[in-house]
């Protein structure tokens, strides 16, 4: 091989010369102007190149989680139950207290039918007492003896 043939498509040439010295027209950027770049992971789990400014914000640590173990059933539930069945208890004892209220009415009542039947036979006996009244009455006498002898008197 030759010092000035190579195996490169190209020929290497030390500097290249852009158009024939004619000065670059635009805006200059300096290095420290630009933008950094970073490298972030692609869609297909390559690295890909990407201007630091245009770069997803990384993700945030998340909050710590409360790891104390939570009760089997809700408290707010467990009040609300326990108001329901305390509530079903008073009601029912009320039930009961009533009924009991219309048994003592009801024995009440039963006494003052009772109460009224004998003011009505009270008056009814001392409105007719004075008619004629019969007066019957009989004494016996039975005077024991020796050997079952009796002597038996009867007076009116």
């Amino acid at each position: 091989m030759n010092d000035r043939q190579s195996a490169l498509p190209e020929q290497y040439r030390r500097y290249a010369e852009t158009d024939a010295g004619q000065p670059r027209m635009g805006p200059v950027e300096l290095y420290d102007e630009r933008d950094p770049v970073v490298w972030i992971p692609g869609a297909y789990g390559e690295m890909v190149p990407v201007r630091k400014s245009q770069a997803p914000t990384p993700m945030q640590q998340l909050p710590a989680r409360d790891l104390t173990p939570q009760p089997l059933f809700d408290p707010g539930a467990q009040r609300l139950l326990g108001g329901g069945i305390g509530a079903g208890v008073a009601l029912w004892g009320g039930g009961k207290f009533l009924v009991g209220a219309s048994e003592f009415v009801s024995s009440l009542t039963g006494m003052g039918a009772l109460l009224l039947f004998l003011a009505l036979a009270g008056a009814r006996a001392l409105l007719m007492s004075g008619g004629a009244r019969i007066h019957n009455e009989q004494h016996t006498h039975v005077h024991q003896k020796w050997f079952g002898k009796a002597n038996i008197r009867n007076q009116q």
